[in-house]
């Protein structure tokens, strides 16, 4: 794995959209059923906004029902970090890009075998934290 990359504020702030910022920074989240990838089939690979790490790719990604895009396994085990966040009066897990600790939703283990996957954790959370890298067709 690369190293942490660590920006001020400012830094971030200058390089995304105030709607990137937000939700990759501020840990906010878009409406459901409104992001650019909830409903896309387009194959690829899944990138950091901030940083351009692989994350997900369009292979793991299914149709949730949650309004936002969802993935049943990240690119490898190194590519997400996983931290308990206590907010809201829930406990649930969020899921950080490993390099640039960007926000990028919350996994849930909903113990289902979809798409033939023993255990499904469901990595779903704002579109506007990955950007989509299309395969050459």
């Amino acid at each position: 794995m690369e190293s942490k990359i660590r920006k001020d504020e400012a830094a971030w702030k200058q390089q995304l959209t105030q709607n990137q910022y937000f939700v990759t920074r501020q840990k906010g989240t878009e409406p459901p059923f409104t992001g650019e990838y909830e409903d896309t089939e387009t194959a690829g690979t899944y990138k950091c906004t901030c940083c351009g790490q692989p994350l997900f790719r369009s292979e793991t990604k299914y149709h949730s029902g949650s309004g936002w895009p969802s993935f049943y396994a990240p690119t490898s085990e190194e590519a997400v970090e996983a931290e308990t966040d206590t907010s809201h009066g829930m406990r649930r897990t969020e899921v950080k890009c490993s390099r640039c600790d960007a926000h990028l939703g919350h996994v849930f283990d909903d113990g289902t075998a979809t798409y033939g996957v023993a255990l499904l954790h469901q990595f779903c959370g704002p579109g506007v934290g990955r950007r989509l890298k299309k395969r050459p067709g």
